[in-house]
């Protein structure tokens, strides 16, 4: 029996396309099974940068948005850097694929704003051109904007190594029918030939409003610390999924007493936090989160059938709603079995 999901959740679901299957295709199937529409989108992220002095570059890469005739959104689907397993990272790229680099944040959003992921590849960096009252340089098959000065702003280049394979499946918070719209979306992707790539991770999110409150977040902050280990047990994490951590240190001993969500915050700030971890806080740690007012659990393990993911999301539900009972939740025994019997005991108390 699959069980039914009653919070709004959005799910991030990573898949791979086969040889000569792209999202895009996956994006243009599933609007013509619905009679929708796919609008191209940029999709931010970075990656190593192998330019002596800087770490990283900034960059925007090619996704798409599907909407359904009325205008709501069906699903985004985009690139994930961490998919790298099976890509054959010397073939060169697919006309039509590329993507905008640049080394500063405000650089990129101003880039995703003027410049359009449908264009072309030597006109993508044009409308930003123009607000520099520069031209843009070709240099092979690289494209460069630098200002009058002759600092560079942004780089555009193909999109070789096969990045048009991999593909997340970015769905809108779900309130009802979690399963079958799953189902539609990964029975597409299934009839394609999309698996789970090696790295693969299926992300939650979940409404963070609950998580505001000091006593909540400082039990989902003991229940992803103090039973990390049973978690990632029982939910099968993935060994091989990048960008997993244990949540840091200055917030695991400020839950150890009954901090306020000052103290929280404080604590979060001093264990420099970010999104990378097993679960994603930085949204409900700021009154005004930058992007969408959740919590997000990143430790399922990568999966194409609709069926595993709800049951997992039915179990991490239950723990969340022990979550926010104002006992502490405590650390131990900390074991697969002692975490089933807690989910067990709020599925009681919430019928």
């Amino acid at each position: 029996m699959i069980p039914e999901l009653r919070r709004r959740i959005g799910f991030e679901i990573e898949l791979m396309a086969p040889p000569g299957v792209s999202r895009r295709t996956l994006a243009l199937d599933l609007a013509g099974r619905c009679g929708g529409s796919v609008r191209p989108v940029w999709h931010h992220d970075s990656e190593p940068s192998l330019v002596p002095g800087l770490g990283r570059f900034l960059h925007l890469t090619q996704g798409f948005e599907v909407r359904r005739p009325d205008g709501t959104p069906l699903c985004t689907l985009v690139d994930d850097i961490t998919l790298t397993r099976g890509l054959d990272p010397r073939a060169p790229a697919i006309p039509g694929w590329f993507r905008v680099l640049t080394d500063d944040t405000r650089l990129l959003r101003l880039l995703s704003a003027r410049c359009d992921p449908g264009t072309t590849l030597p006109r993508v960096l044009e409308p930003a051109a123009e607000l520099w009252g520069t031209t843009v340089e070709r240099h092979g098959d690289i494209y460069r904007l630098n200002d009058a000065a002759g600092a560079t702003i942004a780089l555009a280049s193909p999109a070789g190594g096969e990045r048009e394979r991999p593909c997340e499946i970015i769905t809108p918070p779900l309130s009802a029918g979690h399963h079958a719209e799953l189902s539609f979306l990964l029975g597409v992707a299934r009839g394609l030939g999309f698996t789970v790539p090696h790295e693969a991770a299926v992300h939650l999110h979940v409404d963070g409003g609950p998580f505001r409150e000091a006593p909540a977040l400082a039990n989902l902050i003991r229940l992803f610390a103090h039973w990390r280990e049973p978690l990632r047990t029982l939910l099968a994490t993935n060994p091989a999924c990048r960008r997993l951590a244990p949540l840091p240190a200055p917030l695991v001993d400020a839950v150890a007493g009954t901090p306020t969500i000052t103290e929280l915050r404080q604590a979060a700030q001093t264990g420099q936090i970010t999104k990378f971890y097993d679960v994603n806080l930085t949204q409900v740690l700021t009154d005004t989160p930058p992007l969408r007012d959740t919590v997000e659990i990143r430790i399922l393990p990568g999966a194409i059938d609709a069926d595993e993911i709800v049951h997992r999301a039915a179990l991490v539900e239950l723990l969340l709603d022990r979550c926010l009972d104002p006992a502490p939740i405590p650390s131990g025994p900390a074991t697969p079995d002692a975490l089933l019997e807690m989910a067990a005991a709020t599925l009681v108390q919430d019928q």
